[in-house]
């Protein structure tokens, strides 16, 4: 029985690594549930898990067993919308590309990401990519959003992968971390990673302008090792972002604007929809908590268009 870390999903197939920096082709064996969670994938990029060495000449092995999780994210599977799906376990933190153009990422999808990550407190850091391609007014718009996120304190970076501006912080960002690196397709991923870790060589492809949108080119989550320490996890592009685990009475507690302000509502069951003397909508009204942010919580609620 050996312990090892798991480095890539390919669906069926999970490229382990073991202390000694062997690498092994692992599978499971039979089905394999966890505790109180549907999931496409029982095994995510992250996990620490047991194995049984199956064949030494073709480095493969049977899994056995998933050491307990510090924390993970996951979104609603695309394709089982009672199923949830691992982007990833073991992280001490992500970041959440975005860029306003080519393709366009809506506040909605940076709040659902926001919130997946408050959940298990993971700390999130919003990197705005592609500034160079900006206009004027897209780069004081950008201003906005920025000092929105940054005034209920989340970190943001702005970078251009193709002009280094903000790789060096980018890079960073990232030292003795595993980081989770997630968004879109199109806005860079790929790119940027390659800005800090050039060796890695990670395909890229070009934005769509027909549709503007991005070309999936990262087909399986997979960890890659920059520094001594320093992990990234790089995930396919997510197009949309359904929540999972998470209760119609929880999703309040994971907008930090508004956990302040829970114990003020007139109901301590309120929902903050169209309850009498709720803190929440005072303070949307008052100016004191972004509408952006508030639209974000109601399509939440309601189980909304999830690219929103």
């Amino acid at each position: 029985m050996q312990n090892g870390l798991v480095l890539r999903s390919t669906g069926s197939w999970y490229e382990i690594r073991n202390p000694d920096g062997h690498i092994f082709q692992g599978r499971l064996k039979g089905k394999f549930k966890l505790k109180g969670l549907k999931v496409t994938n029982p095994i995510a990029v992250g996990d620490r898990v047991l194995f049984d060495v199956e064949d030494e000449a073709e480095n493969t092995a049977i899994i056995t067993d998933i050491a307990p999780r510090e924390n993970y994210i996951i979104r609603q599977s695309v394709h089982k919308t009672a199923h949830g799906h691992m982007l990833a376990a073991n992280i001490d933190q992500a970041v959440l590309l975005a860029t306003l153009a080519m393709p366009r990422t809506s506040t909605g999808f940076i709040d659902r990401f926001l919130v997946s990550a408050e959940s298990f407190r993971i700390p999130t850091t919003i990197v705005f990519n592609k500034v160079d391609i900006l206009s004027e007014d897209g780069l004081a718009f950008q201003q906005e959003i920025i000092e929105l996120y940054e005034r209920i304190g989340y970190n943001c970076l702005s970078t251009s992968a193709t002009e280094n501006e903000g790789v060096d912080e980018f890079r960073a960002l990232l030292d003795q971390k595993v980081t989770l690196v997630a968004g879109h397709s199109g806005v860079g991923k790929s790119s940027l990673v390659n800005a800090i870790a050039p060796d890695l060589n990670l395909r890229t492809n070009e934005v769509s302008s027909f549709a503007n949108k991005g070309v999936h080119t990262t087909t399986f989550a997979e960890m890659f090792e920059l520094a001594p320490n320093t992990y990234i996890i790089d995930t396919p592009g997510i197009k949309e972002l359904g929540l999972m685990d998470t209760s119609k009475t929880e999703i309040g507690h994971y907008f930090p604007e508004m956990r302040d302000r829970l114990n003020k509502c007139r109901f301590n069951n309120c929902l903050h929809i169209n309850e009498p003397g709720c803190a929440i909508k005072e303070a949307v009204g008052e100016g004191d908590i972004a509408e952006s942010r508030y639209m974000s919580y109601l399509s939440m609620m309601e189980g909304g268009d999830n690219r929103r």
